[in-house]
């Protein structure tokens, strides 16, 4: 997949493009239907087949105030649109001169810019430009004066529920992952880059990567049975998310911690990609630090049998 960053680029051939829009948070199941769709359009008309979303979230210039925790982080979003098998991202630097833009205007450009616009893809509910200005209806009036065709796609549901990523990032912050899997489509997974940590893992006979996962929603605190993703490899291992209690700290801040089993390797600066199997036990302060070492062991023996079990 292509990533771009102006429409200007995309210099399509005589078929044109079709662009599905959106923030693509999660890449969730209602997300999949409407690039699907355009997909389906754009091989039918020999078109190329864009998404169309965004750097960051809209709130981070508008509202900062209401940031919602993100479910993906952007690289992770990117592969899994680019898994569906669209041919071009157009990814938007959100920032506060394109926030200005009203509806009209950003897809008055979009049209100009992309050369052959063909077909637009949304949610049926999904709003956009300043003020909230854009929506489905005035893509259907732009569209009759481009001559683009408009689809606002109803939203998925699961359980008589819409699927939402507001609805996913409540499941995962309550620890329902089997839940958030079942919308996004795939095995929920939080991504991070690896950065240096205070050392206390290796001290303890049990090095950790630490994940730096600014903005995302996080699972509940407690140790968790993972699969980790690195440069094309997998490798297991056990996952904390907390404060370490058992630590003397006067600011404790939330930790998220990787120990790779059988793993020695600088990685420092890489991403690691966590898929979560099964919650091992909750956050827990110990007595002293050999007792923590003690119970890191017994955690590592348990995942051990839970990959052993789904081996």
């Amino acid at each position: 997949m292509k990533i771009i960053r102006a429409a200007g680029e995309l210099q399509p051939a005589s078929g044109g493009v079709c662009v599905a829009i959106g923030m693509f948070d999660g890449v969730h199941l209602g997300h999949q239907q409407v690039i699907r769709r355009t997909l389906e359009e754009a091989r039918a008309g020999g078109a190329v087949s864009v998404a169309l979303t965004f750097d960051r979230h809209p709130n981070c210039v508008v509202a900062p105030h209401r940031v919602p925790p993100l479910i993906y982080s952007l690289p992770q979003k990117l592969r899994a649109i680019a898994a569906l098998g669209v041919e071009v991202t157009l990814l938007i630097s959100f920032d506060e001169s394109f926030s200005r833009q009203t509806g009209e205007q950003f897809i008055r450009k979009l049209a100009h810019d992309a050369g052959r616009l063909r077909s637009i893809c949304v949610g049926q509910a999904f709003t956009f430009g300043h003020g909230r200005s854009g929506h489905v209806g005035l893509l259907k009036r732009l569209g009759e004066q481009w001559h683009f065709v408009v689809h606002g796609l109803p939203a998925a549901t699961l359980d008589h529920q819409v699927i939402s990523s507001t609805r996913i990032r409540k499941t995962i912050a309550q620890g329902k992952l089997a839940d958030a899997t079942q919308m996004l489509g795939r095995p929920y997974a939080l991504a991070g880059t690896v950065m240096a940590g205070d050392g206390l893992g290796r001290e303890l006979g049990f090095p950790t990567a630490n994940l730096d996962t600014p903005g995302q929603v996080l699972p509940p605190r407690g140790i968790y049975a993972v699969e980790a993703a690195l440069d094309g490899e997998r490798f297991r291992g056990v996952l904390n998310i907390g404060v370490r209690p058992t630590l003397a700290q006067p600011h404790p801040s939330l930790r998220v911690e990787a120990h790779l089993l059988d793993f020695d390797r600088d990685i420092y600066g890489k991403e690691l990609e966590l898929t979560f199997l099964k919650k091992l036990r909750e956050e827990q302060k110990f007595p002293s630090l050999e007792a923590l070492r003690a119970q890191i062991a017994a955690d590592v023996t348990a995942a051990r049998q839970v990959f052993a079990a789904l081996s």
